[in-house]
């Protein structure tokens, strides 16, 4: 057996808050594992002052993320992945290449005016946004990882975009995903990749915490 790959046109789906002719930033917020755009991006209408134009992309994999069957998958709740274990080169080529798209076109709405860029990924979005950072056009101003590991593949050379924004790596207290030496084992891998980020720690569990987030805004 031979497997190929085709490349395909896929209609992506994506949330904004604000006025793009009126903002004078751009955040693109970037979910976690099995969740929507929509619904994600619900988290940041404290933020949406008129200055900035906060985008969600959602990711491109969509799926059940609860049992259903052939009565009850009107009902079940869906949600979105940026990828999986399973030809995961492939997922990661396409979103990159997704979010410069989508990033071109909002630049374009904007009549090319070059405001800051903010990229905020949460938990499975954590690799996502320092992937894109990475790999993609991103210019990011300030990049916050939130309750999520760096990407394994990252190396001292692939992670010079991160160095040259404004990072910061937010984690709760209670984060039931963030045991005490995963949280040292990342912190070693910033030390190897020449990362400095700003250490935030908030009481909470695995989540978006508003004060934190209007604090970092």
């Amino acid at each position: 057996m031979r497997q190929h790959h085709l490349e395909v046109t896929r209609t992506a789906r994506y949330a904004t808050l604000g006025e793009v002719d009126r903002a004078t930033s751009v955040w693109f917020v970037i979910h976690g594992h099995g969740q929507l755009a929509s619904l994600f991006l619900r988290h940041f209408e404290q933020i949406d002052d008129g200055t900035r134009y906060i985008v969600a992309p959602e990711a491109l994999n969509r799926f059940y993320a609860e049992p259903t069957s052939w009565k009850g998958a009107s009902q079940a709740r869906v949600g979105a992945t940026w990828m999986t274990r399973e030809d995961r080169e492939a997922e990661m080529r396409d979103y990159v290449r997704y979010l410069d798209q989508l990033l071109a076109h909002v630049r374009s709405s904007m009549g090319g005016r070059d405001a800051p860029l903010t990229v905020l990924g949460f938990s499975q979005g954590v690799a996502t946004a320092a992937r894109w950072v990475c790999r993609g056009r991103a210019r990011a101003q300030k990049v916050i990882l939130w309750a999520g590991p760096l990407p394994p593949e990252l190396d001292a050379e692939s992670a010079r975009p991160l160095r040259e924004a404004d990072l910061y790596r937010v984690i709760g207290e209670q984060d039931d995903m963030a045991a005490p030496e995963a949280v040292a084992a990342e912190q070693e891998r910033e030390r190897l990749l020449g990362l400095s980020p700003r250490h935030v720690r908030f009481v909470g569990g695995h989540k978006l915490d508003a004060a934190v987030l209007s604090s970092l805004a």
